[in-house]
């Protein structure tokens, strides 16, 4: 067996590795090294692999609007190509990827509105992980940036963002990003113009800047010890330009986002077999205290199959296959979110269902039988959020992105059990206002020549 079926098999069965030990406490450790990075770091020694993410507060919120895409540009670029440095060759794009394949690791990077974030991903025989180590930290360091690259990648960026807005379910989310989040840099999406606007020095100013040694967030989970993870992300973050300067920029600070002060309606024609519809308002940001009423009263609202909008909207009226609502909070802040389908004629009439649906829940709250389903579903189902190594990293990592109590994991479903109906209820109605909603319909028929509305939806 070479490397990558190894690497293959290995992954196959790290689900099943770590399933029988999901009830245990999760002995999250953590740390700071010399240079201002945390790390989170978890012992999984069942498997001989080892999950590294690295998260830098270099997201897309804090790029110029007139150059939006720049985070996400710089992330693609990072495994374009590198330079020679640190002891190691230069590689083009295709070394590269033979170089990873032959060391069964990977190696990716990708930015959000909030994060910037690195992964490795590789056996923990060393003859395999140094090197994969080393590799990543070239990449990280020493990215050559290809002109040529980026040109080709931007024309087929730029092209797949045209034909994206062919697609009524893109239009119909860029429209609603608008009308939630206005001017709010997490309204900000690249387009032609802003991605003409990115050049590779941006690209390599953005890396030298903002990946910060000193304010990096390094989660480790795997068959190492402290050791060796400590060790692990000294090398993946020492040669960035920022660690050999010793500098450090300033926290990067970010405005919430505003609250809606009235109601919004976009209806926009289109050609499509289904109607999207899309209703909201911005949410709340990930440390609000009041995260778990949301969640909780969330979950019975719009999620799943037995949640309110379900047997509302689709249940009881057979209005569309797919409706549910869903909250995604970051750190300025996020949305709330009520989405679905249906067809063109019945859009206003499952609008109507669904709005009613929210005035209903906002005003009453839950019930008592409603919160206890809500509970058992989701505490009952709670091994499966953590069930192998990389959800375990993205939940580690989430911790320690939102400066999370390291016993989180552990009381989760204390906290989830604890939630009351006056609690959802409270939260719903402080947060939620069913009179300022942004609503987004595209490829609606208009409301005059739609069905009638349907009468009382609860």
């Amino acid at each position: 067996m070479n490397f990558r079926s190894s690497y293959i098999a290995i992954g196959a069965i790290l689900v099943m590795g770590f399933a029988g030990s999901v009830q245990a406490a999760i002995p999250i450790e953590r740390w700071q090294q010399a240079s201002g990075a945390q790390v989170y770091f978890v012992p999984s020694p069942g498997l001989p692999m080892v999950d590294v993410q690295i998260d830098f507060d270099a997201g897309e919120r804090l790029v110029p609007a007139a150059q939006a895409g720049l985070a996400q540009a710089t992330a693609s670029m990072l495994q374009q190509g590198v330079a020679a440095g640190g002891g190691q060759p230069a590689m083009d794009e295709n070394q590269l990827g033979e170089a990873w394949a032959d060391l069964g690791a990977s190696f990716g990077a990708s930015a959000s509105n909030d994060r910037f974030s690195v992964n490795l991903r590789s056996l923990t025989d060393p003859k395999l992980l140094t090197p994969a180590v080393q590799l990543a930290a070239h990449q990280l360091g020493h990215a050559s940036f290809p002109d040529a690259i980026w040109q080709r990648d931007r024309a087929r960026w730029t092209a797949g963002l045209k034909e994206a807005l062919t697609r009524p379910g893109t239009v119909a989310a860029l429209a609603y990003q608008k009308a939630v989040f206005g001017s709010h840099p997490y309204g900000q999406e690249p387009d032609a113009q802003t991605l003409a606007a990115i050049g590779v020095t941006d690209m390599q100013a953005w890396r030298d800047q903002r990946l910060a040694p000193c304010r990096a967030k390094a989660t480790v989970v795997g068959a190492v010890d402290r050791a060796q993870a400590d060790a692990l992300v000294q090398t993946l973050l020492a040669q960035l330009p920022a660690a050999s300067s010793g500098a450090c920029p300033a926290p990067a600070q970010s405005q919430p986002v505003p609250a809606l002060t009235q109601a919004t309606v976009v209806n926009q024609p289109f050609a499509a077999a289904q109607a999207q519809v899309l209703m909201g308002q911005p949410g709340y940001a990930r440390q609000d205290p009041r995260h778990f009423a949301f969640f909780v009263g969330n979950h019975i609202l719009g999620e799943g199959f037995t949640s309110r909008l379900v047997n509302e909207v689709r249940e009881k009226r057979g209005l569309s296959y797919s409706v549910g609502s869903d909250f995604s909070p970051g750190l300025a802040g996020g949305s709330f979110t009520i989405g679905l389908q249906t067809k063109p004629e019945q859009a206003q009439q499952a609008l109507k269902v669904a709005q009613d649906v929210l005035r209903d829940y906002v005003t009453r709250g839950p019930t008592e039988a409603e919160m206890n389903a809500a509970k058992a579903n989701l505490t009952g189902s709670f091994p499966l959020r953590i069930d192998s190594n990389r959800k375990l990293l993205l939940n580690v990592a989430n911790i320690a992105w939102n400066n999370l109590p390291l016993d989180y994991l552990d009381t989760w479903t204390r906290q989830v059990n604890a939630v009351t109906a006056q609690q959802v209820k409270a939260a719903f109605g402080e947060l939620i206002h069913p009179d300022r909603l942004a609503v987004v319909l595209v490829g609606a028929q208009p409301a005059a020549d739609a069905a009638a509305p349907a009468g009382d939806s609860k």
